[in-house]
């Protein structure tokens, strides 16, 4: 398996992006953990060479962050909340959504996001090119 970057400092007792993440989805014990993790492996299946990273680690979070995924730059965060897990796409704006998956922050200039609430079934086809058009933006380096 491909080693992981991390935005910690692995090696010196902290646990890696990976671990981070698998340790917010075990903590929600709900449908959230459950559609974080669904998503989680949709973008792994997408872009095998995704780099997990964790930011914005703060209290209010448990310290476990914002899991981040990351080719080339950042392709989405997965955040959680009450009634939903936000799916963020950096770019959002700037990618083809044929299937109109995208269904929130829909006013920005940069940044399209996906809102899954419980019940929703994910359009996992539609959401793997998604990721993928995200990871094609980024390597070619067009700027929005």
């Amino acid at each position: 398996m491909k080693k992981m970057k991390s935005g910690s400092k692995e090696g010196k007792g902290e646990d890696s992006p990976s671990q981070l993440i698998d340790a917010k989805i075990k903590e929600l014990s709900d449908w959230r953990g459950e559609t974080l993790a669904r998503i989680r492996m949709l973008i792994k299946q997408a872009d095998p060479e995704v780099v997990e990273e964790v930011k914005w680690r703060k209290p209010w979070n448990s310290m476990l962050g914002v899991p981040v995924w990351s080719h080339a730059g950042m392709i989405c965060t997965g955040e959680t909340y009450k009634n939903v897990v936000k799916m963020t796409f950096a770019k959002g704006a700037s990618l083809p959504d044929p299937s109109g998956l995208f269904n929130s922050s829909l006013e920005g200039n940069t940044r399209r996001a996906i809102d899954f609430h419980e019940g929703d079934k994910i359009d996992e086809r539609a959401l793997k090119a998604l990721i993928r058009a995200a990871v094609a933006l980024n390597i070619s380096g067009r700027v929005p």
